[in-house]
């Protein structure tokens, strides 16, 4: 074991007022640090800061496009195509330094909480130019205020519970790897069950955008990463709808749809330089948000027992929603 942690993994800095509100939260053992429950939603210290600073900063702008999902439901794929497809005009998708060729996607489209807004920091959004592109994993409730007050758009990514259980079990143990120990399946399985995970329960993630979305469809668009990866064009149109940039008869044509997919691939991205050996400034290395990106990976891990556990949850907490999960 190293005896140095990576910053990622250290969390000696915090504010006076956040050791105030510690004492005061539930806590629980987390998937890669200890969690606490603030406003009905676990997460760590080190993000927590940043939901805070976030929430009491941040003001949004109507034309600001905010992409929102659970932690681990593709959301690297997501900003990549987000950021292609409205930046088409700026940035020509056949131009040979795009800057999804040369940039990460979370480094294009970042987290408002885990990277501009982290450890409480105060930040100066000149220069940002419109719309600015942001991401979230709060839950729709915590958002800041300006956010649902705005004009803002939200596109939210749902992925079905067991592979972004998978997806978020490995996640945390790379990022554990060669520093901590790692966590075993069925410890994790147990907290996810509870609704312990990094802005979890999943089931109210999910539920309270979902429900949102039918309230306000011009305000928020519900993905499902399944019937992306299914119907990848029929569900980048769609986006491009809501977005308001539609794709025009004469881009069709000339394979500009195509060509987006086709560069914002998994497989792509996964082998460009910068993301096979580029990492955060805290330490994270980008090809960490690359493993699979596949649906039903979880059968290689999930046992009879497992899936009768969850579908009971699922079943129980989605009963009369009308919001369905594909596992294959």
């Amino acid at each position: 074991m190293m005896t140095s942690l990576p910053e990622y993994l250290e969390e000696d800095n915090l504010s006076e007022e956040c050791k105030k509100l510690l004492s005061t939260l539930p806590k629980e053992k987390g998937w890669v640090r200890s969690v606490y429950n603030y406003q009905g939603f676990w997460t760590s210290l080190k993000f927590l800061q940043g939901v805070i600073a976030c929430q009491q900063q941040f003001q949004a702008q109507d034309s600001d496009i905010i992409l929102v999902a659970t932690p681990k439901s593709g959301s690297t794929w997501l900003k990549s195509l987000l950021f292609a497809l409205v930046n088409r005009v700026k940035h020509p998708i056949f131009e040979p330094n795009h800057p999804l060729l040369v940039e990460n996607p979370h480094v294009l489209v970042p987290f408002l909480e885990h990277t501009l807004y982290i450890d409480g920091r105060v930040i100066d959004f000149s220069t940002f130019t419109s719309p600015r592109f942001l991401a979230t994993h709060v839950p729709f409730a915590s958002l800041p205020k300006s956010v649902q007050d705005s004009k803002t758009k939200l596109v939210y990514l749902c992925r079905n519970p067991r592979d972004t259980f998978i997806s978020m079990w490995h996640f945390a143990n790379n990022l554990l790897l060669h520093h901590k120990d790692t966590n075993s399946i069925e410890e994790m399985f147990d907290l996810f069950c509870k609704g312990v995970s990094l802005y979890g329960p999943f089931w109210n993630h999910v539920l309270d955008y979902w429900k949102q979305s039918l309230e306000n469809p011009n305000k928020i668009l519900f993905l499902m990463y399944e019937e992306i990866k299914k119907k990848p064009k029929i569900q980048l149109k769609r986006l491009a709808e809501f977005l308001e940039c539609p794709f025009s008869i004469e881009e069709e044509n000339s394979g500009v749809v195509d060509e987006i997919l086709k560069m914002c691939s998994f497989e792509n991205l996964r082998n460009l330089e910068v993301n096979t050996n580029g990492k955060f400034s805290t330490g994270e290395p980008y090809k960490v948000f690359f493993r699979r990106g596949e649906i039903g990976d979880w059968k290689n891990y999930f046992t009879i027992e497992m899936i009768d556990k969850l579908n009971h949850i699922i079943e129980e907490k989605f009963q009369g929603t009308g919001l369905k999960f594909s596992y294959v």
